[in-house]
């Protein structure tokens, strides 16, 4: 039986326009980009010139500092842009599809029969070892390192997210083989929730099942790291998100790299949110064409509202984000008796509107912080969603000063950006606190360097 772990803190947070357990066609689209900043820790260099010709699975750009890690094309076709911004800093690299899906090729290969060394190899040569973390810092783990153990979280539980079992069906094979080739390496741990059947989750190979129970950040992968074995300095996990592995396991079965993912078109804004199959770093406009309301002033978000990032519909489908999100901008935030009005129709943590008399209602929220940053209220407040055994608020001011050694004393080696999300949505001094934990976590990346 799978050890199950209860989550008592934390918060769901009801949205208006999940998506529907249905697929969408959408239009293959032209132009597909890989963005650096994606990938955090990695100095690229880009490795292709404007009119070169690639396959899916050529490098567009390396690590200086480890150049055996390549970012590869998620399509055929021809390099049509390298975007540029300050200090000639790489922003993306842009490929124009040929629609020919010609891919580069590789043996498929029996998992158990290969070495840890072996598979470490064809991750670096497929450009797929890109797509796992580490902890600490939360960067793209280096090869030189041997990881103490390797986390997949198979549910997610951020507002709007993508139903895992929606994404697997079909793809059973390729995640046990993925399960199977990170489990060469080091052992794996999968967070599952209780409400997933599937058999591909609830009985998988090589792998010590954990059952997580409870509120939005559950499915983080920081949270169960914290509840089955935290990190503690000196030690190096590593993480991959669920259907990266679905990735890992094609290149096995199938001997090319196929970056087709299912992502979640949703939020207030979208006509009949739903699921597509889309190809990594596809434009979003491709996605989101004729399925947008014009109604409103919209923010696009590649990604979730917690911890997505603004973007335009000519924007491209990050690295690692499996949603978009779309909910209104408001730009004119005046207000008739703002927060004195006992509105029920909007959302509130602090019991402000009556709207907390019914808890399963679902929610339209905008753009808007609402409210200017103040001097940071130690309220507690953060503890009350921050299910990891930390002081988040002593944290958060020990990074702010700059203590390094109460940073550490303090858990940072443990967490990343999002796992203060939650708490930044419900802070009540308008910190940000993903940004300060990102800032913290590169200064103590560069003085322990």
């Amino acid at each position: 039986m799978n050890r199950v772990v209860k989550i008592s803190k934390g918060l769901d947070i009801n949205l208006k326009g999940a998506p529907v357990k249905e697929m969408t066609a959408v239009k293959a689209s032209k132009l597909y980009a890989l963005m650096p900043s994606d990938f955090t820790g990695v100095t690229p260099k880009v490795v292709v010139k404007v009119e070169d010709t690639v396959k899916a699975g050529d490098a567009l750009f390396v690590d200086k500092k480890c150049p055996e890690l390549r970012f590869v094309s998620p399509v055929s076709g021809k390099v049509v842009a390298v975007n540029r911004g300050e200090r000639r800093r790489v922003l993306s690299v842009v490929v124009e599809a040929d629609g020919q899906n010609a891919a580069v090729e590789y043996k498929a290969k029996d998992v158990p029969s290969l070495s840890a060394d072996e598979v470490k190899a064809d991750l670096l040569q497929s450009g797929l070892f890109a797509f796992i973390r580490q902890r600490p810092y939360d960067v793209i783990a280096s090869p030189n390192d041997t990881p103490k153990a390797i986390f997949v979280s198979a549910f997610d539980s951020k507002p709007l997210a993508v139903d895992f079992e929606v994404a697997l069906a079909g793809n059973e094979a390729d995640f046990q083989t993925g399960l199977d080739a990170l489990s060469r390496m080091a052992p794996v741990y999968l967070g599952v929730n209780g409400k997933q059947n599937s058999a591909a989750l609830s009985v998988p190979k090589n792998v010590t099942v954990t059952c997580f129970d409870g509120p939005h950040p559950a499915g983080n992968v920081g949270v169960q790291i914290n509840h089955v074995s935290p990190v503690n300095k000196g030690e190096i996990v590593w993480t991959v998100a669920a259907e990266d592995v679905i990735f890992i396991g094609r290149l096995f079965n199938k001997g090319k790299v196929d970056f087709t993912r299912t992502i979640a078109l949703a939020g207030s804004e979208v006509k009949n949110p739903s699921y597509s199959k889309v190809v990594l770093g596809a434009q979003i406009s491709s996605i989101t064409e004729g399925r947008l309301e014009k109604n409103n002033t919209l923010r696009i978000i590649d990604g979730n509202v917690l911890t997505g990032n603004k973007t335009t519909e000519d924007g491209f489908l990050g690295a690692f984000s499996t949603e978009i999100t779309v909910i209104p901008e408001i730009l004119n935030d005046a207000e008739l008796l703002g927060w004195i009005a006992p509105r029920c129709s909007m959302f509130s943590t602090s019991r402000s509107y009556l709207s907390w008399l019914f808890p399963k209602r679902k929610f339209t929220m905008d753009a808007r912080i609402k409210g200017g940053e103040r001097h940071m209220i130690m309220s507690g407040e953060y503890d009350k969603v921050f299910p990891m055994d930390i002081y988040a608020g002593y944290l958060i001011k020990a990074i702010i000063t700059g203590d390094i050694d109460r940073m550490e004393a303090l858990g940072i080696y443990e967490v990343a950006p999002e796992d203060f999300a939650l708490a930044e949505f419900i802070d009540s001094s308008k910190l940000e606190l993903q940004r300060i934990v990102r800032q913290g976590l590169d200064m103590l990346r560069k003085e322990m360097a």
